[in-house]
């Protein structure tokens, strides 16, 4: 006599003991994945950048930050983070401002505070990213890449290099 097997008879293993099935599927969730890269050093970080970049790095006061366009629309493109509070945008009257369709009006918003400069995001469409993560607001430190719409930043400070 042959035994017939439904879809969901195949799914399953009788355990090693004899006894219960055991299931041996499993549910992947495609939203979740995403390629995370493997975060560069310093070196490697300051090497991609021209020397005119390195210069402009190099000079900015402790206090200070900047932001160099990496990679989209706007590549080499240097933003710098002079204020307490700056939005980053695609409204024309953002401090920051990023023209694509890709990045929300008020997308993002850059805090100074004592421990150093923090993001923020502001409930954007597409979400703010630091070093391939999602975030609703990170600390950030020299090298981070920030990945907002089709941009991808990198964060810099002054002397100090925190």
């Amino acid at each position: 006599m042959e035994a017939s097997h439904s879809q969901d008879d195949s799914r399953t293993s009788q355990s090693s003991n004899g006894g219960t099935p055991r299931d041996l599927t499993s549910t992947i969730h495609l939203s979740e994945l995403r390629s995370v890269k493997v975060e560069p050093h310093l070196e490697e970080i300051f090497s991609l950048l021209s020397s005119e970049e390195r210069t402009i790095v190099g000079a900015l006061p402790k206090e200070s930050a900047m932001f160099i366009v990496v990679a989209g629309p706007e590549k080499g493109a240097r933003f710098l983070l002079d204020g307490d509070e700056l939005v980053i945008g695609r409204d024309s009257q953002s401090d920051i401002y990023l023209d694509d369709a890709t990045v929300s009006r008020k997308h993002a918003r850059i805090q100074r505070t004592i421990a150093g400069f923090h993001i923020e995001d502001l409930g954007s469409l597409n979400g703010t990213y630091v070093n391939s993560r999602s975030i609703t607001t990170a600390r950030l430190l020299v090298g981070d890449e920030v990945h907002i719409g089709k941009f991808r930043l990198t964060y810099f400070t002054g002397k100090g290099n925190s």
